[in-house]
């Protein structure tokens, strides 16, 4: 990937007590890339996405998002940022346009834009058959999936997913992903995808980053880490095994 980062963090670091969440961050996604963002449960990985969205304040350190800094400009970030957390919420009793009408009008977008605009995000992400079905009675990968459709209805430049396929069957998680792909492809959107799933992660992603215990330990094209960690012909070894020889030093 070439250009100016889209998102950029310089030393950033997240301290609550005496804990210290994410140290000393320094790290750059690229415009129009899927970058993978891994490490085990508690590596700050969560906590950096809240920063990036402003949701929380760092503690030092700064953070760019689409050339704004989330701290003064949390507003202007919310709104060329889609976030998908773990678990997405929707009333029950609403139906999938119904839910998608309410998030639009939340969100300043005009009744008659958004009445023209659902259909669509509802076919894109596979849901045109549930449009009128109680969001109560969908899977949870149909909730995810309609958690897509949200976040698409600002059109956003980001999308900052947080272990979107965890919990979903393999039918669910392998739908879940092609969508991901095409996002990308099709929008030239820019993914930070963090997931414990190290599989997906290797098929769609251009970069990962590796985190443990609040530090990047590792970064860079999935090759590019292998033949680092393993020496000659990268290329042989998986994700999988990368990951569990940082999280073993770690």
């Amino acid at each position: 990937m070439g250009g100016h980062p889209i998102i950029r963090t310089q030393d950033l670091t997240k301290r609550y007590g005496g804990h210290e969440a994410v140290r000393s961050l320094n790290l750059e996604v690229y415009e129009g890339e899927i970058f993978g963002f891994l490490g085990p449960n508690g590596a700050g990985k969560t906590t950096t996405l809240l920063m990036l969205l402003g949701l929380t304040v760092p503690t030092t350190g700064t953070v760019e998002v689409c050339g704004f800094d989330p701290v003064r400009e949390a507003r202007d970030v919310k709104q060329v940022v889609g976030y998908l957390p773990e678990n997405v919420g929707f009333y029950g009793d609403l139906d999938a346009v119904q839910s998608l009408a309410y998030i639009a009008a939340l969100n300043g977008k005009p009744h008659a834009d958004a009445t023209r605009t659902i259909p669509g995000l509802l076919e894109q992400v596979g849901l045109a058959d549930a449009a009128r079905k109680k969001v109560g009675f969908f899977s949870r990968g149909m909730r995810q999936r309609l958690g897509i459709a949200e976040v698409l209805l600002k059109e956003p430049k980001v999308l900052l997913l947080d272990e979107p396929t965890l919990g979903l069957d393999p039918d669910g998680a392998a739908r879940l992903i092609g969508l991901i792909e095409s996002l990308n492809r099709d929008r030239n959107m820019t993914v930070l995808l963090s997931s414990h799933n190290l599989q997906q992660v290797q098929r769609i992603s251009h970069r990962v980053g590796i985190m443990i215990e609040g530090g990047m330990v590792a970064e860079g094209p999935i090759d590019t880490l292998a033949e680092q960690t393993f020496g000659l012909g990268g290329s042989r070894y998986s994700l999988e095994e990368i990951y569990l020889e940082y999280f073993q030093e770690g």
